[in-house]
């Protein structure tokens, strides 16, 4: 696998300042702009549902959606017998798409009862392929909260049991795997009965938090008042929240399964998991029809609403970031003189100083670039190693004359940084890596786009 285009990587001395940072607030969906953030979805259901989504303009002019005293409210119709494609309700999908992040919902009421299935999750693009989270979701009078992974072929979790707090139920996230029912994913369930639905409600509600990196998902989950107090800050840390309640890792390249998710709130009706597990109590308090009941019978779901504090998205990013607009570009800086290019039989061990970094030749162009390195890399039958006290960037020898990968990023020491200019961001997000690149197939595309674009930024990246 090769790039088609040269990615410049250069190391420069007063570009784009950029260090190792925590999570920091990307957006905030606040009730006064929690709407405009969104798109209503008024397509018919995907999952069968007995419901009919509602436009904007209409849901509010129903009453189904407000944000009264700082709390956004996210309901359905529970006045009016229900026709048609079914119970008004709302279907809410992001405006904008993540890769990477930290999603913290803090909740004061989740809808609950027999016939409902509301969900709070993500997806990406081409579904199953680009992968699906689901962070609250449950059916009819369930107790506890389902946390599960939904993917194409080729992806399960296997985290020990030590990991997490929850209850590990199903493996295979593959939508079509073996001996797990159609689209069962791979999931977890929480094993507190305050963790959804009316348990959650009559406990005051709760925060969920999702964590999405290269090498893991989790999510958490405090009852109300007992989130760690940075966790609905500015700058939260889950390294100090213990564990979480599931975490999915293990057989799974999380960057080729998941990208560009965008954020949901939905709440349908029945359909192929409400409908298809009513039965027990529901069945034998309201007949043995779920689009029946949901259909005559609106009261029942004057508790069927959505109750949001507060939706935060953080992203693990650096604390400074003042790069200059594309208008005024900067042309590639000269290497400081502190930079130089070793060759070595395998990639270089993390320097614990400048010491400790192979003897080496300045660089004598005033540039470097992967393309650059490339050649070297080629000639040395192995990797290039490029040191800048004391961050390290290694590039592999390429097994053809194409384009090679970089190998890794790294930074000894957080507090120095790697600085990268503007234009590499920008071709990272050129056509040049479009759908359809000759030889590059598309999930390895997007994947190492995302690694370049946000790990490389960072300065802690591997392929």
């Amino acid at each position: 696998m090769h790039f088609t285009k040269a990615l410049k990587v250069l190391v420069s001395a007063s570009l784009v300042h950029l260090s190792i940072a925590g999570y920091i607030l990307e957006d905030d969906y606040s009730a006064a702009n929690f709407f405009s953030m969104f798109n209503f979805q008024t397509e018919t259901d995907p999952t069968g549902g007995y419901v009919n989504y509602l436009d904007q303009p209409t849901a509010q002019s129903d009453g189904l959606i407000n944000t009264n005293n700082g709390l956004v409210y996210i309901g359905v119709d529970s006045t009016n017998v229900a026709s048609g494609r079914g119970r008004n309700s709302v279907r809410l999908e992001s405006k904008k798409a993540y890769n990477h992040a930290l999603v913290v919902l803090d909740l004061a009421h989740m809808p609950a009862g027999c016939g409902t299935w509301p969900a709070f999750w993500t997806f990406g693009p081409g579904w199953p392929n680009g992968g699906e989270i689901d962070i609250v979701e449950g059916v009819n009078d369930q107790a506890t909260n389902s946390m599960t992974l939904h993917t194409s072929d080729g992806c399960s979790a296997n985290s020990p049991a030590s990991a997490f707090t929850g209850q590990q139920n199903t493996y295979n996230c593959y939508v079509k795997a073996a001996n797990q029912s159609e689209n069962e994913g791979c999931g977890f369930s929480t094993t507190a009965s305050n963790s959804y639905g009316t348990g959650f409600n009559n406990n005051g509600g709760g925060v969920y938090a999702m964590e999405w990196t290269s090498n893991y998902i989790q999510i958490f989950f405090w009852p109300g008042g007992s989130a760690p107090s940075d966790a609905l800050g500015d700058t939260p840390n889950p390294s100090g929240w213990g564990r979480p309640a599931a975490i999915f890792q293990g057989d799974c390249d999380i960057d080729q399964y998941f990208m560009d998710q965008q954020i949901t709130f939905d709440m349908t009706f029945c359909g192929s998991w409400a409908g298809a597990a009513w039965g027990g109590n529901c069945a034998a308090q309201n007949g043995n029809s779920c689009n029946a009941f949901v259909q005559n019978t609106p009261s029942a779901f004057k508790e069927t609403y959505w109750s949001v504090n507060s939706l935060r998205v953080y992203q693990n990013s650096p604390t400074s970031n003042t790069a200059p607009s594309a208008a005024s570009k900067p042309q590639p800086a000269a290497i400081p003189a502190a930079i130089s290019v070793a060759s070595s039989a395998a990639p270089a061990s993390q320097p614990t100083s400048t010491a400790s970094t192979p003897t080496s030749t300045p660089i004598a162009s005033s540039s470097a670039s992967i393309s650059s390195l490339s050649a070297q890399a080629i000639a040395h039958s192995g990797p290039i190693t490029v040191t800048a006290a004391p961050v390290v960037i290694t590039v592999a020898a390429p097994s053809s004359t194409l384009m090679p990968k970089v190998s890794s990023v790294y930074s000894s020491q957080p507090a120095q940084t790697l600085d990268v200019l503007p234009s590499d961001a920008e071709v990272l997000q050129s056509d040049e890596f479009g759908a359809g690149s000759p030889g590059i197939p598309d999930p390895w595309r997007r994947k190492h786009r995302r690694h370049l674009a946000q790990h490389v930024r960072s300065a802690h990246a591997h392929f």
